[in-house]
């Protein structure tokens, strides 16, 4: 069976579908647009004084952090001039050390930039993040428990640094310095905010960390105190001696650079020690700090020849010095033990002669 329609019949139902899907497929896309275009113009405002207000802030933090760099700069800047004025002066060669105090100005400005500018663009970001309206209190707990697990990790390294920041903000040593340590002894040569660099009497270079220090015995701060123990005989003049030794030691402190150096009169204390042959007389003088054992040297030498000179004899060398560090074993010389000392030990009865034979019986 064979049926056709007719296109007037068909022209509604294409017509119809057509219309079902294209009018409303655009009428969702403009309200769409319609809706983005509309929250777009209501919050354009917002991003606009969020945009400024950041821009604002980091430019507010970055302009305050150059200007207090550069104040802290000029600071250390003008404390290295006047420390290096002072060095040209007789006075201030004796109490300013020029390197030590560039090195303790280095490091604190050093230290005072670095906090300057962690404080500032900290609290810039902080800032920025708060104007974006994002929460900071998770934020801020999360870097907390990470500050405390780094340091935690790092507790000795964090010790060195702070140990570091409070011996250069002290002054308790400089360049220069001779200092004991505990664990090393030595001259300072660079003082960092972790390690501590000492050169030894040796030439040995020791890296000593900050937080290992627990005492500090400064040689260079201060005066020195030269000693001299001067052992004569017991039966020398000792007032002779006396002045023979305060003779020397006037001599010694108008002489270069010995003058410079001994900061008061060579003393004689008296007798420290007094035994059946010898007596030892203690000597003293101040000296600049640091230059103790050289002042000590000189002075001995100089009161050796005094004494030579004026006919005082010093201690003569006991019989225990004259003794050899390593006597000879008398046990040396012994013949090793032997058998045959005893007549009655079976090796000395093997040894006698078979008595001969009865042949009367």
């Amino acid at each position: 069976m064979h049926w056709s329609a007719s296109p007037a019949a068909l022209a509604p139902l294409s017509a119809a579908s057509t219309g079902s899907t294209g009018p409303s497929s655009l009428d969702e896309a403009t309200e769409k647009a319609t809706n983005a275009a509309g929250w777009v113009e209501e919050n354009w405002g917002t991003w606009l004084t969020s945009a400024l207000q950041i821009v604002l802030i980091i430019v507010i933090a970055v302009v305050l952090r150059h200007v207090i760099r550069r104040t802290i700069t000029k600071l250390i800047e003008r404390m290295n001039r006047t420390a290096s004025a002072a060095q040209g002066t007789a006075l201030g060669g004796f109490l300013v050390n020029a390197e030590r105090r560039r090195q303790r100005s280095e490091a604190i400005g050093s230290v005072l930039r670095s906090v300057a500018s962690f404080v500032i663009m900290g609290t810039a970001a902080l800032t920025a993040l708060s104007v974006l309206k994002i929460d900071l209190a998770p934020l801020l707990a999360s870097a907390g428990v990470a500050g405390v697990a780094i340091g935690f990790g790092a507790r000795n390294l964090v010790t060195d640094f702070l140990s570091g920041v409070f011996m250069i903000l002290e002054d308790q040593y400089g360049v220069g310095d001779e200092i004991d340590a505990g664990v090393a002894t030595g001259t300072v040569v660079e003082v960092g905010l972790r390690v501590t660099k000492l050169r030894g009497p040796n030439g040995a270079i020791w890296y000593i960390r900050n937080g290992e220090v627990k005492r500090i015995g400064n040689l260079s701060q201060g005066w020195s105190t030269a000693n001299v123990d001067v052992q004569i005989a017991a039966d020398q003049d000792l007032d002779r001696a006396r002045d023979l030794i305060t003779a020397a030691g006037e001599t010694m402190a108008k002489a270069e650079p010995w003058n410079e150096e001994l900061w008061e009169p060579v003393e004689v204390l008296g007798l420290s020690e007094v035994h059946l042959d010898t007596v030892t007389i203690s000597v003293s003088a101040k000296t600049m700090p640091g230059e103790a054992p050289g002042v000590e040297r000189e002075l001995r030498w100089r009161i050796k020849r005094a004494l030579d000179t004026g006919g005082i004899h010093l201690a003569p060398r006991t019989a225990a010095e004259e003794t050899p560090a390593t006597a000879p074993d008398p046990a040396a010389t012994m013949a090793a033990p032997s058998a045959l000392a005893s007549p009655t030990s079976p090796q000395s009865l093997a040894t006698n002669p078979i008595p001969p034979p009865n042949l009367g019986k």
